[in-house]
């Protein structure tokens, strides 16, 4: 069921809304739509939905609504099961709190220097972001006030006592002062929610949302694990690899889809951005275009791609992993129309993996694991399309007439086979993007020099200077190039107590 009231009509901040707009929500999902209203109004909330359901706002955007950034103190205490949670929430409302200013979040965790973690409570943090063990410490030690605290939040509840942190939840909540709101999210609502719900909560309100299954059966999903500052290599390896026809990249925000699309250009590819700064008119060109085949890629925001159905997409690659299910949903939607196939690939760093494991049991779909295209692949790819450009053009034969009597006249005046002709016009045609010998195995770097993917890729000219030149300066060689080897980071499994 689709909700009714947009952001605007739930009382939320401006500033708030004016973030959301950024970050790409446009209308709130089912757990948003029904918890915030109740929290605006001060009300304890036991609330029952899968992770993934977009109920971080809802708790967060409440809070950030009802802080009062002249008190330098925690005003507000969330609690995690795990270190990587305690800093995706950090993190959320970090981004949502941007024009809050001189807002303050701490995430507070084991395995943290306690010092860093002390100069952020003295500096004065708003709202607290912890995980039990380490929550107990700074409360024993006197380091961290509640004097000041309004809400409190149990975050994946049913998690937390799985772990075993029921007694410590229990004596944390019991440091808390009489008058304060009590928020509780949790999957599921066994006795034991239910027991602390009674003890500590007063009047509850009661929210519980039934997952939606999602699926697209047509949309083959893939990831890799990539680190932040590897993804562009990654993202150009897997343009030139896959059989692409037109693809949609996500990033979270506007700015980092214009950045990203001007770096796509500057490599030679027919990009543009898709985001909520565009007026209609350029939303418009840019979507014909991708329709039409002038663009191939498009850079989107999940507020410009709303509503978007462009048959020719047979590729969605999420730069930026969302930061609810169903935004996931909705972006990989873009491509399999029709019935047809399609192909998402999700990019995920070491600290996101746990918004993996959200996505893949809200969808109930495996979403396999694949490595980012090597250098191998790479030059198989060139070499196949190479000559398959060269097939092509032999078959429509008419072309070819006028070169035949040049290449006589090499073969004769200079003691030379029609192989040799040939191998030395294929040399001085990839110069541009030279293809690997098999005797040679280091490929000197060529970062922003466009790539010899598919013929139809459209290319921006060079500029003036010789043909086949470019305009652009010479690029440090300590530059990283997109054909240096991708050192895949590794999966970090820690749990904090």
């Amino acid at each position: 069921m689709s909700t009714t009231k947009p952001f605007n009509k739930l009382g939320i901040a401006p500033a708030l809304l004016t973030s959301l707009t950024e970050l790409g929500y446009e209308t709130p999902t089912p757990i948003q739509e029904q918890s915030i209203p109740v929290l605006m109004e001060g009300n304890d909330l036991l609330a029952q939905a899968q992770t993934g359901t977009g109920k971080t706002a809802a708790f967060a955007l409440p809070i950030l609504s009802h802080l009062d950034l002249a008190i330098k103190k925690p005003q507000a205490l969330i609690i995690a099961p795990t270190r990587e949670l305690a800093i995706q929430v950090a993190e959320a409302f970090q981004s949502y709190a941007k024009h809050l200013k001189g807002f303050h979040v701490s995430p507070i965790y084991g395995g943290q220097d306690y010092q860093i973690q002390l100069r952020a409570l003295k500096r004065g943090a708003h709202v607290i972001v912890g995980t039990p063990g380490r929550l107990m410490d700074h409360l024993r030690r006197g380091t961290l006030s509640m004097s000041a605290l309004k809400t409190i939040v149990l975050d994946e509840g049913d998690e937390m006592l799985k772990m075993g942190f029921i007694e410590d939840i229990q004596w944390i909540l019991e440091q808390i002062p009489a008058n304060h709101q009590t928020a509780l999210f949790s999957a599921t609502v066994p006795a034991s929610i239910q027991q602390i719900a009674k003890r500590y909560m007063k009047d509850a309100k009661k929210i519980q949302i039934t997952p939606k299954e999602s699926t697209v059966d047509t949309i083959e999903q893939l990831y890799t694990l990539v680190s932040k500052n590897q993804k562009m290599d990654a993202l150009t390896r897997f343009l030139e690899i896959e059989d692409i026809q037109a693809a949609l990249v996500f990033t979270r925000t506007k700015t980092a889809s214009a950045e990203l699309a001007e770096r796509l250009q500057a490599r030679g590819y027919a990009a543009a951005a898709l985001n909520g700064d565009m007026n209609q008119s350029m939303r418009k060109k840019t979507v014909d275009q991708i329709k039409n085949g002038t663009l191939d890629i498009v850079v989107a925001t999940d507020v410009a791609a709303r509503g978007l159905d462009i048959d020719r997409v047979s590729h969605v690659i999420n730069f930026d992993i969302p930061y609810d299910t169903e935004s996931y949903i909705h972006r990989i939607g873009r491509t399999g129309r029709a019935g047809r196939k399609g192909k998402a690939i999700l990019f995920i760093t070491p600290r996101e993996h746990r918004f993996l494991n959200d996505i893949k049991r809200a969808i109930h779909m495996p979403i396999k694991q694949i490595e980012p295209p090597s250098l191998k692949e790479m030059s198989e790819k060139r070499s196949k399309q190479f000559a398959e450009d060269i097939v092509n053009l032999i078959r429509k034969g008419n072309k070819l007439k006028p070169y035949h009597k040049m290449v006589e006249h090499i073969m004769e005046q200079e003691n030379c086979t029609a192989e040799d002709i040939a191998a030395a016009l294929a040399y001085l045609s990839q110069q541009s993007n030279p293809l690997p010998s098999h005797e040679i195995e280091a490929i000197e770097p060529e970062e922003e020099r466009p790539h010899n993917r598919f013929s139809r890729f459209k290319r921006k000219p060079s500029g003036g200077g010789r043909p086949g030149r470019s305009s652009r300066p010479p690029r440090s060689s300590k530059r990283r190039s997109s054909n240096a080897p991708i050192a895949t980071a590794k999966k970090k499994k820690k749990r904090d107590r």
